[in-house]
């Protein structure tokens, strides 16, 4: 069976070529195909309260992620020994229309799911996080969620509307689709418009570990609590670029001051390793607000790889 790598960047310079994730092979069709993995886009913007232009981001991460290479020298592993990736593409969407477009998401990244695949979405605003756990769902049942971010997403509604880039966590749990008493939000800070903000989620069930709790605390605690949580349950794991302080990721809609560095995030990450995540998502990353040099966009493709370096560490230690 043929194995998808990315291309070789001494054969070939990295501004050559058509933009996918890492230069891996472009590839919308996995059935049978024995593939590990799929980056996939979700280039919708329209549920955020602030910022749009998230639309662009699939299109900036993917430019920004060929510099990555196969061997991750902090893990001591080449992903491709191990694992067998592709650039699916990106899901249809309707601009504009957020139910529609759930569903045409949800469809792309169960696609994807039920071909033994685990999916890494690219959004897109946060809403895009709802359809995505609805694939899960339907592929693997109820499923946990470890979810970084400054905002905790489970408010009833935002502008009188119940889907919004506000709202997703809350849905998941009306609609029984995540486990919420063994699911952990981490990284919310900034100003509320009432204490109740964080007790929702609280009162769902999740546990809630802001940023002024988590900094403060040493990182293997902060894994260690993060992982007693799920235990080996099957997870989701959904990562808002406005976690990272705006210093280091200022391409973001509702940035959110006194955040983790990027460095501390990926140690964070990197010690998350061993977890059974059946998928991931990566949103909120707004070009139009990054600097000249796409800080923003080359940290979201450093992110997207330390979650494919996840897999294929869980692949070589379960062989």
């Amino acid at each position: 069976m043929e194995k998808f790598k990315p291309a070789n960047s001494f054969e070939s310079p990295r501004f050559c070529g058509v933009r996918t994730f890492m230069r891996l092979p472009y590839v919308p069709d996995i059935d049978g195909k024995g593939v590990d993995f799929a980056i996939v886009g979700a280039p919708f913007d329209t549920g955020a309260s602030f910022r749009v232009g998230t639309r662009f981001a699939p299109e900036h991460i993917r430019s920004a992620s060929v510099l990555l290479r196969p061997y991750n020298p902090v893990q001591d592993i080449n992903i491709f020994d191990y694992l067998s990736g592709v650039d699916f593409g990106d899901s249809p969407v309707v601009p504009g229309y957020i139910e529609e477009s759930y569903q045409k998401i949800t469809d792309t990244v169960y696609s994807i799911a039920k071909a033994g695949t685990v999916p890494i979405i690219l959004g897109g605003d946060h809403s895009i996080s709802l359809a995505n756990l609805r694939a899960m769902h339907k592929e693997h049942g109820k499923v946990c969620l470890i979810h970084f971010d400054s905002h905790a997403d489970t408010w009833d509604s935002y502008f009188e509307k119940r889907y919004t880039h506000g709202t997703p966590f809350r849905r998941a749990v009306e609609e029984d689709i995540i486990d919420p008493v063994h699911s952990i939000q981490v990284g919310m800070r900034g100003p509320l418009y009432d204490p109740e903000d964080w007790e929702a989620s609280r009162k769902m069930g999740f546990t809630v570990v802001p940023t002024h709790i988590a900094k403060e605390l040493p990182v293997d605690e902060l894994v260690a609590t993060i992982k007693r949580t799920v235990g080996d349950r099957k997870v989701f794991f959904t990562f808002d670029i406005d976690f990272v302080d705006p210093a280091y990721a200022p391409g973001t809609g509702t940035p959110e001051a006194g955040g983790f560095s990027s460095y501390e995030t990926l140690k964070i990450l990197r010690k998350l390793a061993g977890l059974n995540v059946v998928g991931y998502d990566l949103v909120e990353v707004l070009p139009a607000y990054d600097n000249q040099a796409e800080n923003t966009s080359f940290l979201a493709s450093v992110i997207a790889y330390e979650f494919i370096t996840s897999i294929a560490l869980n692949k070589r230690d379960r062989s």
